[in-house]
């Protein structure tokens, strides 16, 4: 974003405490000079580690703890973040679960809970947010992380899969009803591929995953974390769900 803005960035990466792909969001932004809020539901510890890690690479980091189910709580959060910041430039909704359960196994309390946190809980940040940056002159930019395999997808993840399926649809109609309130607000969605592999994953899934690539190869987390800053700083983009998956979504490996 290149407008100028008399106090430094702020950015709230929501599932940021652990060590995963928003913990890479997290670092990257950092690194363009934003100051972060690092979101965690039950990891304390590990935000306090992002916090620390953040920090002692000079960035102004705090972490905020919140159940992005409930909306008292994102309404909290958002209030938070601003009146500790001042502002809030960017949200990155990264938070989610991804539970593989046979459909045989799969319970109502499944599919809800998967929607509860995939779909609601970015929708809430999303709409939250979204409505503070409408108030701001600059607006502000959200990124919201779908999944490839919505286009094409494979066994024994439904409830997951389909919760992710509402990525798309929920990013394209906040980029209309938040642009429409003030054209420098703008919503995309980042479908990540295979960027980081469960570490009890057996080798032969690992490696039928990387033959189903074009690139023949396991992305990396700054993969993704590079594609969130493409978003964030390209101000003609917005409404765009963007593959970074080593152009799985349009090759098998077995054809």
């Amino acid at each position: 974003m290149s407008v100028s803005i008399s106090t430094p960035r702020v950015a709230l990466v929501t599932g940021s405490g652990r060590k995963r792909i928003g913990f890479h969001v997290a670092d990257a932004l950092a690194e363009l000079g934003y100051r972060i809020a690092v979101h965690f539901r039950t990891s304390a510890d590990d935000a306090a580690e992002t916090v620390e890690h953040l920090s002692s690479r000079g960035a102004d980091a705090t972490a905020f703890q919140a159940d992005l189910a409930v909306e008292s709580n994102v309404r909290d959060l958002i209030r938070d973040v601003r009146d500790h910041f001042g502002r809030l430039d960017v949200l990155v909704n990264c938070a989610a679960i991804y539970d593989s359960t046979p459909l045989e196994e799969v319970t109502a309390a499944d599919v809800r809970r998967h929607f509860e946190v995939n779909v609601l809980g970015t929708f809430l940040c999303a709409q939250h947010a979204g409505l503070a940056m409408v108030e701001q002159p600059e607006g502000g930019c959200i990124v919201n992380f779908g999944d490839w395999a919505t286009a094409r997808p494979y066994v024994d993840y439904a409830p997951y899969l389909v919760s992710k399926g509402a990525i798309p649809t929920l990013t394209r109609c906040l980029a209309i009803e938040l642009g429409k309130r003030n054209p420098r607000v703008r919503v995309n969605c980042v479908l990540p591929g295979p960027l980081l592999f469960p570490a009890d994953m057996p080798s032969a899934e690992r490696e039928q995953a990387i033959r189903s690539t074009i690139v023949q190869r396991e992305g990396r987390p700054e993969d993704a974390a590079a594609a969130v800053r493409f978003l964030v700083e390209n101000e003609f983009v917005t409404g765009v769900c963007l593959p970074v998956d080593g152009g799985r979504t349009i090759y098998s490996g077995e054809s």
